[in-house]
């Protein structure tokens, strides 16, 4: 398969603009919801690390290819939210957030799948740049 050098500039921002939504979720770090349903992870300042995430994504999409192992953190990291979120579901009620509050149930029902993926999608890149192909 191959993907088109804009099609991966176009991804970078995506997943950076993905990550901005906490912005929208969170109410501008307002929301005490979802820092109360995992108050390690997404503590206010975990939600400001996602948005710091996200504009470090949007920072390289034109120059991706020039940083091949950042690519590779970027793969970790999603991998990394994505098993946390997969842990969230498994030990915690859904319909618990959403009964505090829709917007934090949104969040939750969907941050995961976000991360995996654009797990897969940071992990192409980095296969792709590991083998020199930039077209």
């Amino acid at each position: 398969m191959t993907i088109k050098n804009k099609t991966i500039t176009q991804g970078f921002i995506i997943s950076g603009l993905m990550n901005l939504t906490v912005l929208v979720f969170s109410r501008g770090f307002t929301n005490s919801t979802i820092p109360e349903f995992d108050p390690v992870v997404m503590s206010n300042f975990g939600l400001l690390m996602i948005v710091i995430w996200g504009l470090a994504y949007m920072s390289i999409a034109k120059n991706y290819h020039k940083v091949k192992w950042l690519v590779g953190v970027f793969a970790v990291e999603k991998f990394i939210y994505g098993y946390i979120w997969i842990q969230w579901i498994l030990n915690n009620n859904l319909s618990d957030v959403y009964k505090k509050d829709t917007m934090a149930g949104l969040f939750y029902s969907i941050y995961g799948i976000n991360d995996w993926i654009f797990f897969v999608f940071f992990l192409l890149v980095f296969i792709k740049i590991l083998k020199g192909n930039r077209v």
